[in-house]
């Protein structure tokens, strides 16, 4: 049953890393300025949830309807994991190998829209300033390692999710207890 639900999450795991890293290439080769519209970010988020919970769901069914806080959680995890890293390693490819100039031009428009947001909320220019030179103090945002350090950020948010969807999702065996 162990090897069904990692088959299972794993399996979820390269849908959504197919999927996420078709949504980069889509917003690569339309517009770049797709990275910088909250709509698309959040669509990102949506689905990498709602991956996660139906990976969840699915592992949950193959165990008979009942699954532990820690399958559940193990399911979420190991399908998040693995779409990060597939996605990961396509913006590595675009960004760093075919083309490092799109990096560079979506950094300037990521920092123009930040700057944009900043000041539609009235935020004083001090601020203003302090975040921009944080921004352009990171270098190149779509770096090797700036995306490995990407992964583990999500990973940490995305598990703060995974242990309320486990929590949700667990359901005991009475005839185990």
């Amino acid at each position: 049953m162990e090897k069904s639900l990692k088959s299972i999450a794993s399996n979820y795991g390269l849908y959504l890393g197919a999927i996420l890293s078709l949504l980069t290439l889509i917003g690569y080769a339309v517009s770049l300025d797709l990275f910088t519209k909250i709509w698309f970010g959040i669509g990102f988020l949506l689905i990498i949830i709602v991956l996660g919970i139906i990976s969840v769901s699915n592992s949950k069914k193959s165990l008979g309807g009942f699954i532990s806080f820690k399958n559940a959680f193990t399911s979420y995890f190991i399908t998040i994991l693995i779409g990060l890293i597939v996605s990961a390693v396509v913006s590595i490819i675009i960004f760093n190998f075919i083309d490092p100039d799109a990096a560079k031009t979506l950094q300037e428009k990521i920092i123009e829209t930040q700057i944009q947001r900043l000041e539609s909320f009235n935020v004083p220019s001090e601020a203003i300033a302090e975040t921009l030179e944080k921004m352009e103090s990171q270098g190149n945002m779509y770096s090797i390692g700036n995306i490995l350090q990407s992964i583990v950020w999500q990973l940490a948010g995305f598990s703060v999710v995974g242990l309320i969807v486990a929590a949700v999702m667990k359901k005991s065996n009475p005839d185990t207890e």
